[in-house]
């Protein structure tokens, strides 16, 4: 499954912060983010949903986080 968010990380820097945190809970998955894009997404390719864990992390960090979707 792949989990959409919509969050405020707007730098590399921000995403370094949030990498130990992301690969920890996607252990057995992938993200990535596209600072290109308007809504700055969070892409997560996972086999398992957390997607209420990934928002709490995002939030804990002082970043938004709203999930725009989940896709097969």
């Amino acid at each position: 499954m792949v989990y959409i968010f919509k969050t405020s990380v707007k730098t590399e820097k921000h995403i370094q912060v949030l990498e130990p945190f992301l690969s920890e809970l996607c252990k057995q998955g992938r993200w990535n983010f596209d600072l290109e894009d308007c809504d700055k997404i969070l892409r997560i390719d996972n086999p398992y949903e957390n997607s209420a864990d990934i928002i709490k992390l995002l939030q804990e960090k002082d970043f938004d986080c709203e999930e725009l979707g989940c896709f097969q």
